[in-house]
């Protein structure tokens, strides 16, 4: 995981190389990496979707996912970091910590990833292991542990003094790097290396207690002691080993790899995870420990269209084992699938398995309802693990088909498209009859509109970008309304009384019934939530989405004569309609980051460029290689930004953008066109 360009495709095929799973390196700039397999990836030369692979190295099976750098493929990076066990953080030593980095950091922080980093580049102009290790202590306030320190910088970067053996090590450039001569540390270079070993001993030894006070008798510590407690501290998070290599130099690559198989997690030492157990009287979460032996469950974390298998549900283990062949039940959908074949996959390739286990990540092939997100396991354990959560798309366009023959051909693509990627939605435009697709940036749909064309071969106009707004409701109310019809001959009626509220910027949505169930059928509770559920869907004045509002269902008034659950769906539209017109409602715009990196001399002109488009500056950073502006700006002012921003830079300054919130959008609708 990493910021755009850090290196991680690189660092991924090095690693595959090494382990012998490829025989050829191969690189982003020529369209050959084996990770970037989509035609558009190796187009763009960039990462699109998270690929998997397993390969393996001393006897140990590694599953790896390399994920893409954009902001707006994050989606893919969390739910590859909500299954995985142990991520390695490439960080280049030039840059330091960038904004991207900054966002994958919190994403693993809040899944609980133990982490390693790489920092890469070490042979470029600029390079400063020391500096980048002090960047990540002070931006994420861990404590880094350096295991290796540079044999020169920059252009003048040769190997690695590696602090446990006290050896230093090259690698042959020949051989491409496959093979490395370990030599004593050399006599100018080696009062900094004692230095620097000192520092890793006492910083591992003050995570230990036995440890600890062997250090301070003075005892010595093997090297396996040492590396037991680092491997503790790393997974526990009490620290962060750092290594350091340029990986498109071949260089630094095998000892990352070591440490993967030395300090990352296995399955089986990570905390069990946690699920809600949907049998049970009431719903209760239980623990599912990582063991072969035990029910089968697994999580679907991604699914991926195949024109040839249909879809391709990559499924991680947490429980049990699942047999190709065999019927399994799907927890979220609660029905009966089978699994037709499983794959073990190597990029776009893939081999037969006949089982996988827990702690495994493999492709079922065969199902049909799955979605990501979903739990499949057996009927006797119905456990539901945690879904991943995603950020709403802020971006929109409008399709239309050249012909009305390609109009079914359109939808039936962008419901595959949608089911791949959940931070993809699309809908028709009830008064236009147009499609809208919206996605989290202009690249994201840009690279979703490609691939309709050219994977699918649909033809379809593209409208302009346009933001994706929402409503909320800014003050609280409370109505009671009733419905009564007479359909069918038959008098149907339902009275309810609902409270909306407004919620904390970025909570969401969130419904609630505080009404006894004893005497009410499931049905109609379902039918009152469903209704209220649509009705924040489908918005307040304006028909968008609302956002960061609570409904509170404070009573039902069922009688079992004239109750359907018909009546009670169309009584809570109008409850929501009415409440939220007495609620103050608000049109709400997304408002974006923007990290801004240029040359100092160009930070005036740059920061002139967000703030003549309405953005704020929030503050500013220095670092060797330029200075980065942190900004935040509404999206809608946002279009064009990049070629603004070149001319006014000299084409010096590169910026990413991330969606931050939603915020009141002055004078309402009216100045949105």
């Amino acid at each position: 995981m990493a910021h755009i360009d850090a290196g991680k495709t690189p660092t991924t095929e090095r690693i595959l190389y090494y382990t012998k799973k490829i025989h050829k390196i191969g690189e982003i700039d020529d369209g050959q990496a084996t990770m970037d397999w989509m035609a558009q990836e190796q187009e763009r030369g960039i990462t699109i979707c998270s690929a998997a692979t397993t390969t393996f190295w001393k006897g140990f099976q590694i599953n790896i996912i390399d994920t893409p750098g954009h902001v707006d493929f994050t989606a893919e990076v969390e739910r590859s970091l909500r299954v995985l066990d142990g991520a390695v953080a490439v960080i280049c030593a030039v840059d330091g910590v960038q904004p991207q980095t900054e966002t994958v950091w919190k994403q693993a922080d809040e899944f609980r990833v133990p982490r390693i980093c790489f920092m890469n580049k070490m042979d470029r102009v600029g390079a400063d292991f020391f500096a980048s290790m002090a960047d990540v202590h002070d931006k994420f306030g861990v404590e880094c542990l350096a295991l290796q320190i540079p044999i020169g910088q920059g252009q003048a970067f040769e190997g690695v003094i590696d602090l446990l053996s006290m050896k230093e090590v090259r690698w042959d450039a020949a051989t491409d790097g496959e093979q490395f001569f370990e030599s004593d540390v050399a006599a100018e270079r080696r009062a900094e290396a004692e230095e620097w070993r000192e520092k890793l001993v006492e910083q591992i030894a003050a995570s230990d207690d036995a440890l600890a006070e062997r250090y301070l008798e003075g005892a010595g510590i093997s090297v396996e002691e040492l590396k037991v407690a680092l491997r503790r501290g790393t997974i526990s998070r009490t620290f962060v080993p750092v290594l350091m290599g340029a990986a498109r130099h071949n260089q630094g690559v095998q000892p990352l790899i070591d440490a993967v198989v030395e300090y990352l997690p296995s399955p089986d030492e990570i905390p069990a995870a946690e699920g809600l157990h949907v049998k049970k009287e009431r719903e209760e979460k239980v623990s599912v420990p990582c063991s072969s032996a035990g029910m089968p469950l697994g999580l679907v974390f991604k699914i991926q269209y195949d024109r040839e298998m249909g879809s391709l549900c990559y499924v991680r283990m947490y429980s049990g084992k699942i047999a190709a062949g065999s019927q399994i039940f799907n927890i979220s959908k609660r029905k009966r699938e089978r699994v037709n074949r499983i794959l073990r996959m190597h990029a776009d390739k893939s081999e037969p398995v006949s089982e996988i286990a827990a702690g495994d990540i493999a492709v079922f092939v065969g199902m049909k309802l799955a979605q990501t997100g979903d739990t499949v396991g057996s009927e006797g354990f119905p456990v539901l693990l945690e879904k991943p959560t995603f950020p709403q798309p802020v971006i929109s366009v409008a399709l239309e088909p050249e012909s009305m023959s390609e109009h079914d051909k359109l939808n039936e693509t962008l419901e595959i498209l949608s089911k791949e990627d959940p931070t993809f939605t699309w809908h028709e435009d009830a008064e236009t009859g147009q499609l809208i697709i919206s996605g989290m940036g202009e690249l994201h749909l840009d690279v979703l509109v490609t691939r309709m064309r050219d994977d699918f071969g649909v033809k379809a106009r593209v409208g302009a970008p346009q933001v994706t707004y929402r409503e909320a409701v800014t003050a609280a109310a409370e109505v009671t309304e009733e419905y009564s019809r007479v359909l069918g001959g038959k008098e149907t009626a339902a009275a309810l009384s609902v409270r909306v509220e407004p919620r904390g910027q970025g909570e969401g949505n969130s419904y609630r019934c505080d009404v006894s169930r004893n005497d009410i059928p499931a049905e109609i509770y379902a039918a009152v939530e469903g209704g209220f559920k649509s009705s924040l869907e489908s918005g307040i004045q304006y028909g968008y989405p609302c956002t960061d509002t609570a409904v509170v269902v404070t009573g039902i008034e069922y009688n079992e004569l004239t109750a359907t659950t018909f009546a009670f769906e169309a009584c809570a539209a109008q409850a929501f309609d009415k409440a939220c017109a007495a609620a103050s409602p608000e049109l709400l715009e997304p408002v974006m980051n923007v990290d801004i990196s240029c040359p100092k001399d160009f930070v005036g002109d740059a920061m002139s460029q967000v703030t003549q488009r309405g953005g704020m500056i929030l503050g500013q950073d220095s670092k060797s290689s330029g200075d980065v502006i942190h900004a935040q700006a509404p999206m809608a002012k946002m279009f064009g930004f990049s070629t603004n921003l070149r001319s006014a830079t000299q084409g010096r300054a590169s910026f990413s953008m991330e969606f931050s919130h939603f915020q009141v959008k002055p004078g309402g609708l009216a100045s949105a066109y």
